[in-house]
């Protein structure tokens, strides 16, 4: 009874293990974002007063208009560089975080399958179609798994790469 209890307590900690993972991914990823709105903003601002102060001296309506213009397109093409850094950032962060779930589907599957063959083997019946079935089920779960994590970290580098064709 006890060695079960100390498989469940094991089992118990490593799925903290990867909780406090997340936890900790998560957090980085959000510091990177807001470290890059941060950024961006103030950007956005010091060049704002930059143009400010050049529209104030300006000494006719066209040098005016060519003012606003470039200061319309510098911050159209900062938001598009913010908005590919963000899908750049979410990118790698989905990565890690299918690199986790993978590692936690892996080795927590095949925990729990070893959990269930001590229990099962404890029982009077021991049935190996009953084992062979919750394998089958663990293993397609893991491959699906990875097949959208491939499917939709290719889906962010199509995004980021269409959006990198209209700049240039």
């Amino acid at each position: 009874m006890a060695s079960k209890q100390d498989q469940f307590n094991e089992l118990q900690k490593k799925n903290f293990e990867a909780a406090m993972r997340l936890a900790q991914l998560s957090i980085e990823n959000s510091q990177r974002i807001m470290e890059l709105q941060v950024a961006t903003a103030k950007s956005l601002f010091e060049e704002g007063v930059e143009n400010a102060k050049a529209q104030s001296a300006a000494k006719d309506p066209n040098e005016l208009l060519n003012l606003r213009s470039q200061y319309a397109q510098s911050t159209a093409e900062k938001m598009l560089g913010c908005a590919r850094e963000l899908a750049e950032l979410t990118t790698r962060a989905q990565t890690e975080l299918g690199k986790l779930v993978g590692e936690q589907l892996s080795s927590g599957g095949k925990d729990v399958f070893e959990a269930m063959q001590k229990m099962f083997s404890g029982m009077p019946i021991s049935d190996q179609n009953a084992m062979t079935a919750i394998q089958s089920a663990m293993d397609t779960t893991r491959a699906a798994f990875d097949q959208m994590t491939r499917a939709s970290a290719e889906a962010f580098q199509t995004f980021t790469q269409q959006g990198g064709k209209g700049k240039k």
